[in-house]
């Protein structure tokens, strides 16, 4: 049973984590790293964590005598961790991740993790979030009916992964189990294509208009909506690009031809056909 649980990285993902534990009844210490020390802070204050002491790198205190770790910070970090935690844990421990992309973490958890004498490792990204990150803006009803994707390794399930998939299903999430190579090939399409979509848009707009006073004017709700994305940070999202370059490649291809194909069919009745078959898939999606 869970009694100690380490959140490394205390942002919004992390924070939420740890409000939503506390939330859903966890009675056990939650011990937070972050190299910010003002992140950490926050998270403290907001009672994500209850830890007083910091510690950046978990070396004195935290990952050593965590029940589970979480790995809540961007790819290419998530990465540096489990190469640093791996000769440090035991078989007694497990390690999970939030990160957004999913087949490097699994391939690289093969190599260090489940096997004997090491910790266990359970891939996992919770398709939750906000275009701003921080503690501050940490919620503990984040993950309610959000989906909470796994992307297990190993062939069996340990008693510490049933212990942390129950504690998910309290957060109010739902969850899938789906292969690394699935995963990012299906995030690539529903989360970072249109990332990049609105972030390309709004990019293209400011070039265009810049801060043009008629935009605040005649621009509304569509407006806002399809460039809400492009209010996240490149920080968020770099690690992201650099660890599913080719699924993202992938779609913004197919999109670049969608397009030319309207563009080319503005005046015939292919263009209606594509307003149709755009309103049969909306139709089908659920509506919040």
């Amino acid at each position: 049973m869970m009694q100690r649980i380490t959140i490394v990285g205390t942002g919004l993902i992390g924070s939420s984590i740890g409000l939503a534990l506390r939330a859903a009844g966890f009675e056990g210490d939650i011990h937070g790293v972050d190299a910010s020390r003002a992140e950490y802070l926050a998270a403290l204050n907001r009672g994500a964590i209850n830890e007083e002491k910091f510690d950046p790198y978990g070396e004195r205190i935290g990952v050593r005598d965590a029940d589970l770790v979480i790995l809540a910070v961007p790819v290419l970090a998530i990465k540096d961790w489990m190469k640093r935690l791996a000769p440090m844990l035991g078989p007694h421990q497990l390690v999970t991740d939030v990160g957004s992309t999913k087949l490097e973490i699994a391939e690289l958890a093969r190599e260090l993790f489940n096997k004997p004498g090491t910790a266990r490792f359970l891939p996992g990204h919770p398709m939750a979030g906000k275009e701003s990150g921080g503690a501050t803006l940490a919620e503990p009803f984040l993950f309610v009916r959000a989906m909470w994707l796994f992307t297990p390794i190993a062939s069996d399930t340990s008693p510490l992964e049933q212990e942390w998939r129950e504690w998910v299903g309290k957060f109010g999430a739902r969850t899938m189990d789906l292969d690394a190579a699935r995963h990012d090939e299906l995030c690539a399409w529903v989360s970072h294509l249109p990332q990049m979509l609105s972030t390309a848009l709004a990019a293209l707009l400011e070039d265009k208009f810049g801060d043009a006073p008629e935009i605040a004017a005649v621009g509304g709700r569509a407006l806002r909506e399809t460039t809400r994305l492009g209010a996240s940070p490149y920080s968020m999202w770099r690690d992201v690009a650099m660890t599913n370059t080719a699924p993202i490649a992938d779609t913004l291809l197919a999109l670049e031809q969608r397009l030319m194909h309207v563009r080319e069919n503005l005046r015939t009745p292919e263009l209606r056909e594509e307003f149709q078959r755009a309103n049969r898939f909306r139709s089908r999606q659920p509506q919040k």
